[in-house]
C-alpha cells in the first residue's frame, strides 16, 4: 500500500500534530508500507537545517524527517512554498528533501492508496 502524508503546518506551532504525523510515517515504513511525504506551506522549514526546536519542545522535527529520508521515505517540498513560505525563508533544504511541484503532487495524490494530511 502507498500512503502520502501532506504536511501543511510550521513544525512548531505549540501544538504536537507534525510530531504525531512524523510518528506515523515512521510507523507505517516500519510496518512495510510505502509512505511518501510532501511539504507544503510553513511545514517547508522542516527540511531546513537551521529549523530546530524551541527551549520548551523536546523533540527535533527536521532530525526525525532526517532519519525517514535515510529509511528510503520519499519526501518532496513544494518549489513555490520554498520560497515563499516558513519562517526561515531563502535558507538551504537539506539532502533528500526533493524540490518539487503541483504536478508531481497531483501524481502522487493519484498514485496513492492513502493521502493524509497534517
Amino acid at each position: 500500500m502507498t500512503i502520502l502524508i501532506i504536511f501543511n503546518r510550521e513544525p512548531y506551532d505549540n501544538t504536537d500534530v507534525t510530531w504525531n504525523g512524523l510518528r506515523l510515517a515512521g510507523q507505517l515504513n516500519k510496518d512495510g508500507q510505502t509512505v511518501r511525504i510532501f511539504l507544503m506551506n510553513d511545514s517547508v522549514d522542516l527540511a531546513r537545517d537551521i529549523c530546530k526546536p524551541p527551549d520548551n519542545y523536546d523533540q527535533d522535527l527536521s532530525s526525525m524527517l532526517k532519519n525517514l529520508i535515510a529509511e528510503d521515505v520519499a519526501v518532496k517540498v513544494c518549489g513555490t512554498c520554498m520560497a515563499r513560505c516558513g519562517i526561515h525563508k531563502n535558507h538551504p533544504y537539506f539532502a533528500g528533501a526533493e524540490k518539487s511541484t503541483m504536478a508531481e503532487l497531483a501524481a502522487w495524490v493519484a498514485a496513492s492508496d492513502k493521502v493524509l494530511t497534517f
